[in-house]
């Protein structure tokens, strides 16, 4: 019997869905593309060019989210590590993208550089809880270029070999870039079948579909791109004043973009992945240690599964600055409840302080609280095998069951969870190994990672175009 976390009934559900097409309907959202309106008012939306408000009527919501696949999968260089989405299964996503890093060298904190960034992106790729692509640091030493954001693109795929999820800027960058993904997987209908790619956008609360980022999606029109929809509400602020209307704000927001997708490309595959987030009132703070965030997020997954539209949930959260016992205990409590609630893919592992702070070593034990999780939503099997009443009877009153196959196939079958990390053994052996905390083992295990992983490497003809593409860059750039 797996475990599940459950903070919407019903009710609460369709209560969410009814307010939802209300708002769309009578207030609408100001939608600040010009191809966006054109693409709504062609599909049956209502445009007022001068304000650039788009309502959007119950039908054309409806009919959006059929057109929206149930199912796909996110598809993976290296072969094996396609993602089912909507199939019951829930990955790791790396969160991003802080600014500054504790160095797990020096322990100094600084902002981060383009060394940080190869380091997590090694990292990640590197360890099998982690199922896609996130830019978890700013590179603070890379002038803003487009030759650099070209070479940015290459280096993600010649140092990550599973699902990326990322975005461009402009409409002229998203040209670029789906050149590099017809030079790595083939051609447009390759990449339409196996979604080596997706998309992230954030819309602005409240209730704005943005221009720039939404034009530049929209320029990838045709390839049918994944898009994954993260609106960032923060209660108090940008959104309104409680949870519940946080959930319909958040909904408003992803399925106004999803009418627009639908729009554009039916059958696009499209991700619900609002980041309802929650404000300190006493600072004005986004609160990323507060146990609401988790909260909120298991009711994002809630409305997703509502719509049968895959998700990506958050969980891990943290105010404090550095690894530790606040960090500890806020990042465990919002971890478990937004894997409980069982999202397609986990946001959350990595950065302190507000979502602007790597640390690697937090990365390593968040992973462990996630597998810890994983291990909790497993719950207790009871298939026809599990029961083992005729065991209990073979060993009878005052005997054990350390020599039985049965105890030994359900070690190795994961009925037992195997830490990678803290300490599981006697005090003895603790003293003996230098008392080591777990951050000195975190930190062991990161430097391992980085002096033994290598990524999949691309093939020869591949590097030579890109380089190619790359040298183009550089001579449009002068």
């Amino acid at each position: 019997m797996e475990t599940y976390m459950r903070v919407l009934s019903g009710l609460d559900r369709e209560l969410v869905h009814e307010k939802t097409i209300k708002i769309l309907e009578e207030t609408g959202v100001r939608v600040e593309t010009e191809l966006g309106r054109k693409y709504l008012r062609e599909a049956g939306a209502l445009v007022d060019e001068n304000t650039k408000i788009v309502r959007i009527p119950r039908i054309l919501l409806e009919e959006s989210i059929q057109a929206a696949p149930n199912k796909f999968s996110l598809g993976a260089r290296r072969p094996g590590w396609d993602l089912g989405m909507n199939e019951g299964n829930c990955s790791l996503l790396i969160d991003g993208s802080g600014i500054e890093v504790i160095d797990h060298r020096t322990r100094e904190k600084r902002p981060s550089t383009y060394s940080d960034w190869l380091d997590a992106t090694r990292v990640i790729d590197a360890l099998d809880d982690f199922g896609s692509y996130w830019g978890m640091v700013d590179q603070s030493d890379v002038e803003d270029s487009l030759p650099n954001t070209i070479l940015h693109w290459i280096q993600i795929f010649k140092n990550f070999s599973k699902h990326v999820q990322d975005g461009t800027s402009t409409p002229a960058e998203s040209a670029w870039l789906l050149e590099i993904l017809q030079t790595i997987f083939g051609d447009k209908e390759t990449i339409k079948k196996n979604n080596p790619y997706s998309f992230l956008v954030c819309p602005q609360s409240p209730l704005i579909i943005e221009g720039e980022y939404t034009d530049a999606y929209l320029a990838t029109i045709g390839y049918q791109i994944p898009i994954a929809v993260m609106p960032m509400p923060l209660m108090g602020g940008t959104g309104p004043g409680n949870m519940i209307s946080m959930a319909i704000l958040g909904n408003c927001e992803v399925l106004a973009m999803l009418c627009l997708v639908q729009a554009a490309d039916p059958g696009t595959p499209f991700i619900y992945a609002p980041a309802l987030a929650v404000m300190n009132p006493r600072t004005g703070m986004y609160s990323s240690g507060a146990i609401e965030n988790a909260l909120l997020s298991a009711a994002a997954t809630e409305m997703s599964r509502y719509y049968g539209l895959p998700v990506i949930g958050g969980g891990g959260g943290t105010d404090t600055y550095v690894p530790g016992i606040q960090a500890g205990y806020e990042r465990a409590m919002s971890s478990v409840i937004g894997t409980l609630s069982w999202p397609d893919l986990l946001v959350g592992p990595g950065l302190l302080g507000g979502s602007m702070i790597l640390s690697l070593e937090q990365l390593m034990i968040d992973v462990e609280m996630f597998r810890m999780s994983r291990q909790a939503h497993r719950g207790i099997p009871t298939h026809d095998e599990a029961w083992l009443d005729e065991i209990i009877q073979k060993v009878g009153p005052g005997g054990n069951f350390l020599g039985e196959k049965s105890t030994v196939k359900n070690i190795r079958s994961g009925e037992w969870l195997i830490p990678r990390l803290g300490v599981h053994d006697t005090e003895g052996s603790w003293v003996r190994s230098g008392r080591k905390d777990i951050l000195d083992e975190a930190r062991e295990k990161i430097d391992q990672i980085l002096k033994t992983h290598k990524p999949l490497p691309l093939d020869d003809d591949v590097r030579d175009e890109l380089d190619k593409i790359y040298k183009k860059a550089q001579e449009q750039a002068g």
